[in-house]
């Protein structure tokens, strides 16, 4: 997907952010499929299993039968139709999870070549707030990032000081038994 590629900042952010809410002795669920991201969690200390790839808005075997503590889910939810349904089925007690925030001047990402690959939401942040609590979790830490791109215009000066990505630690409100 990335090609040699990797979004390094992106990635330092969310390792930081998982190391400071996550114990490495925790075994973790990342939803979606293994990526480079998940070696790196490995690398630093975690046990992760990955979902296999399956249409979780319509097939919540994976989570639904998983008893790990925590679950991850970086840049995950955008690629749903109903993250709600997700969200609620979780049976970890926590959660850390990454969205893309809606740029206003930039529409939904939408790869035309991969099906998997495209955005039907790009959340403000009070809107992910609002889904998570929904499905019954309560956030205890969150913070937002910008990704500057090295290219010329508008857009990539927008960029500079517009936050792109969000992400949260949350914990189960009345945990599933």
């Amino acid at each position: 997907m990335y090609e040699a590629h990797f979004p390094k900042k992106r990635y330092k952010h969310t390792l930081s952010f998982l190391q400071k809410h996550i114990d490495p002795s925790l075994h973790i669920l990342d939803l979606g499929v293994e990526n480079p991201f998940t070696h790196m969690m490995r690398a630093h200390g975690y046990t992760v299993a990955n979902t296999k790839g399956e249409d979780l808005d319509l097939d919540f075997t994976g989570i639904s039968s998983s008893d790990t503590p925590v679950v991850t889910a970086f840049e995950i939810f955008e690629h749903l139709l109903a993250p709600l349904n997700v969200l609620s089925k979780l049976r970890a007690e926590k959660l850390v999870a990454s969205v893309p925030l809606r740029l206003w001047f930039s529409p939904a990402y939408r790869s035309k070549t991969d099906k998997w690959d495209r955005h039907y939401h790009e959340f403000e942040s009070w809107q992910f707030d609002w889904l998570l609590e929904k499905a019954g979790w309560k956030i205890i830490d969150h913070t937002k990032w910008t990704n500057p791109v090295n290219k010329i215009g508008i857009r990539p000066f927008l960029r500079r000081f517009t936050p792109r990505y969000y992400i949260v630690y949350a914990e189960r409100i009345d945990p599933l038994t």
